[in-house]
């Protein structure tokens, strides 16, 4: 088959572009770098079943021409990482929104099925509390003032599903949603506030780690090679067209002990530095306490049971680092 990556030479989007390349599938991966990089592709570029074009997603002559030609479409691309939401807000929502419209838009004008890369965010602000539930697909959302740039991102990410369901609904357009939650593992900078690159790659020089807030929150994280795995079985089940599945770990880590960890793992003589939400991102700044997926859902479906634990997660990064 010929598959379309949006964001194809980002962290995600190039694991799930080796991934299909390895069961024969052709690849056509576009990618304006902006947070993508050619390191993440350079083992592909002399596949002949891989192909790149370094372009925007906006560019609607380009697009129609790339999903005209594929059979499959993963919609990969989007503004990601909170210190990239903070710093440039126009973009976020102009790429997440603008960009998945002009998918949605494409896809169906050519009538191929399409599979969008939503987020955990969009369940916005969850309450402080120990008897919180899994968060599942039908979990009611709560967001924070539209002053507070925070949420930007989450409410992107929301209208993208609302829009792909109503393609779904009103046009019969083939969609499904994947709600990826931390998604973690080789590749992945932490440029853009990731957590887990970010502590790795200080404890590997013997830096201090910094911890946002009390460090009390807490958040669960997936292997790249989980997700890709659940992507590609979800875009070839029949069943899934039209649902939004959460792909995650249930497993959850406090991201204090998450620091200690990491300095355990490396050997690190870092110390853990706390540092207000204000003093890193700007007054108002607003985060959720927990979040941690049900995946009953996917489960069912497809059988999906994340196999690398958070240990696992980390020794990957710390041995992509070493390297």
């Amino acid at each position: 088959m010929k598959i379309l990556i949006t964001g194809g030479a980002g962290f995600i989007g190039s694991h799930l572009a080796d991934r299909l390349l390895e069961m024969g599938e052709e690849v056509f991966a576009i990618d304006d770098l902006s947070t993508g990089s050619l390191k993440n592709i350079e083992n592909n570029q002399d596949n002949e079943r891989f192909h790149l074009v370094v372009d925007t997603i906006l560019n609607e002559a380009v697009m129609n021409e790339l999903v005209f030609k594929c059979d499959h479409i993963y919609h990969m691309a989007a503004a990601v990482g909170v210190k990239l939401i903070m710093n440039r807000p126009v973009e976020t929502l102009e790429t997440n929104v603008k960009g998945t419209e002009m998918i949605l838009m494409l896809a169906n004008r050519h009538k191929k099925k399409v599979l969008i890369a939503s987020s955990s965010e969009v369940y916005g602000k969850i309450m402080d509390g120990e008897n919180i539930p899994l968060l599942s697909e039908d979990s009611d959302r709560l967001m924070g003032f539209t002053t507070k740039r925070r949420w930007a991102y989450a409410c992107s990410k929301a209208l993208d599903e609302f829009l792909a369901l109503a393609y779904f609904e009103e046009k019969k357009l083939p969609v499904i949603i994947a709600r990826l939650f931390n998604t973690v593992g080789p590749r992945q900078t932490g440029q853009y506030g990731m957590v887990i690159p970010n502590f790795v790659q200080k404890a590997l020089i013997n830096k201090p780690i910094t911890v946002f807030g009390d460090g009390s929150q807490s958040r669960s994280f997936t292997h790249i090679h989980d997700v890709t795995d659940a992507l590609i079985k979800l875009m070839v089940e029949p069943k899934a067209v039209g649902q939004i599945y959460n792909v995650g770990n249930p497993e959850e880590v406090v991201i204090k002990d998450l620091a200690k960890l990491v300095k355990e793992m490396t050997g690190s003589a870092s110390e853990i530095e706390y540092l207000t939400y204000e003093k890193a991102y700007g007054p108002g700044y607003e985060d959720m306490h927990r979040r941690c997926p049900d995946i009953s859902r996917i489960k069912e479906l497809i059988g999906f049971e994340p196999r690398i634990d958070l240990r696992g997660i980390i020794q990957s990064v710390i041995d992509y680092y070493k390297q």
